[in-house]
């Protein structure tokens, strides 16, 4: 597969950088999520008509709550770096070598860079707090809930690396 010319190179290529490999391993370690998600969220059902409690379908809900989060972390910068998310003008990012299509490109990652960054340091603390304390799903009770917040600090962590990424790459083609 070719990736258009507007997204870093592929993690083969000589020239990308260790950072972007690191972004495509840490991709191809969440692809495994999502079977892991569909199934949890199937055998919810099967589970309370086996133990007659809701106690293992909430546990098993939880868990795919927690992954589900994980999983969309991962996949929201994958899918920008792709070029696979909404587009609001098809025919705009088809263009990518256009001087529009380089304000377009650097615009976008300066959009969302510094708010990634304000992100990263307005929920550090709070998540550290949620995972020292292991903290809890309110309704259930069941462990995991932080893991939701560390997936909140993951999202911004990405795609704020993934914005750097873009910037750097658009100074270098120019």
């Amino acid at each position: 597969m070719t990736l258009p010319p507007e997204h870093p190179e592929p993690t083969d290529s000589p020239s990308a950088p260790p950072s972007l490999r690191v972004l495509d391993l840490i991709d191809r370690a969440a692809m495994p999520l999502a079977i892991a998600i569909a199934l949890l969220l199937f055998v919810q059902w099967p589970l309370r008509d086996l133990t007659r409690s809701g106690s293992g379908p909430t546990q098993a809900n939880d868990l795919a709550q927690w992954l589900f989060a994980l999983y969309v972390a991962v996949a929201l910068r994958h899918a920008g770096r792709r070029g696979a998310h909404l587009v609001a003008r098809p025919d705009l990012a088809a263009d990518t070598t256009s001087r529009i299509a380089r304000l377009r490109r650097t615009g976008a990652a300066l959009c969302v860079l510094p708010w990634a960054l304000f992100l990263v340091c307005s929920a550090a603390v709070p998540v550290a707090d949620a995972v020292t304390a292991l903290e809890r799903f309110p309704d259930t009770f069941n462990p995991g809930y932080f893991m939701i917040k560390v997936a909140l600090l993951l999202l911004a962590a990405l795609l704020a690396v993934q914005g750097a990424l873009d910037l750097w790459c658009e100074r270098r083609r120019s």
